[in-house]
């Protein structure tokens, strides 16, 4: 017994469809790789490599992380769909899983958000640490070049790490490798997504944690970013907190709230949500332009190095934009 045969059309629409993550995927290896050898690379391929590859290896892993532990489940989702964005900073707007039905308990919920996230922050702390040993930590900050120059924020743990491993000392700026500026990238990327609000990865940890007092603390904690925002006029986390408010603060229950979580996922959550404190920044990217020959970036803020004469200190030329 035959059965009638699709549209023509049809099958081509659907072999496109499964084609596009993984042309978004490759998009976004080629997006990554010219923001990084533009603005990081000095129009280096390969030391634009050296931010792309990094930088897609922790994107990688993270959405991995929730990939593999929603087909564990045996929940219906798509592969990860890769965002290129050849714009800088990044080069990317990161990525996105689409489930196609409920999470069946606490425990699954847990697990496929907070996997993501602990798959992505090994790697960057790998790269980070890679990365600061070919940076260089000076006491006085350089020019800015004619192009100008980005600046990064400073969270606590890259402070920490270029402590001891460059002798980072409060004041002093760390001229960063295209690789520790990935690995910033993926801390960065990694902080946002564990804000325990909505369909964020912390979001999804945060209800399993509470369950429908989730969302009570959720809006407080919303309420409260955005008077700081415009308390300190940071105007640029309008956006992210507009983007937040569209995928709506109440995290959706699961198909059996009551399954209990256990004492090793609580505490590995609660440790996740409380990474924010060490990996978040409130200032994380500043473009500065020269305005005269003598002007130099303020100390103790991180900054990629502009272009300077080589020299045995300061071997590294990627910061110039």
């Amino acid at each position: 017994m035959t059965s009638p045969s699709a549209p023509r059309g049809a099958s081509w629409r659907k072999r496109l469809s499964r084609a596009t993550p993984y042309a978004l995927y490759v998009a976004t290896w080629g997006s990554t790789l010219a923001v990084g050898t533009l603005f990081y690379g000095e129009g280096s391929i390969w030391r634009g490599l050296t931010f792309a590859a990094p930088l897609m290896i922790i994107l990688t892993l993270h959405e991995l992380g929730h990939y593999l532990q929603l087909r564990r489940y045996g929940l219906r989702t798509s592969p990860p769909i890769f965002l290129p964005a050849p714009l800088p900073p990044l080069g990317t707007f990161g990525a996105i899983i689409r489930i196609s039905e409920r999470i069946p308990d606490r425990r699954a919920l847990f697990d496929v958000g907070v996997s993501g996230p602990l798959s992505g922050l090994a790697a960057t702390l790998v790269f980070l640490v890679v990365g600061l040993f070919f940076s260089h930590a000076v006491p006085e900050a350089p020019p800015i070049p004619e192009g100008g120059a980005l600046l990064f924020g400073e969270p606590l743990i890259v402070k920490w790490f270029a402590r001891v491993i460059l002798g980072y000392r409060e004041g002093w700026t760390l001229l960063m490798h295209p690789t520790a500026v990935a690995a910033w990238a993926g801390l960065f990327l990694t902080t946002l997504n564990l804000f325990p609000v909505g369909q964020l990865d912390g979001g999804h940890v945060f209800y399993a944690l509470l369950r429908g007092r989730a969302v009570y603390a959720a809006r407080a904690a919303y309420a409260v970013a955005v008077v700081a925002v415009v308390v300190f006029q940071a105007w640029r986390w309008t956006l992210f907190l507009v983007l937040v408010a569209f995928l709506r603060l109440r995290h959706p229950a699961t198909r059996n709230d009551a399954m209990p979580l256990g004492v090793v996922r609580t505490v590995i959550g609660w440790c996740a949500l409380a990474f924010l404190i060490v990996g978040f920044t409130p200032n994380p990217i500043e473009y500065v332009e020269r305005e005269d020959a003598g002007s130099s970036v303020e100390t103790s803020i991180f900054n990629p190095p502009p272009r300077v004469p080589a020299s045995p200190r300061l071997p590294f030329n990627v910061g110039d934009v």
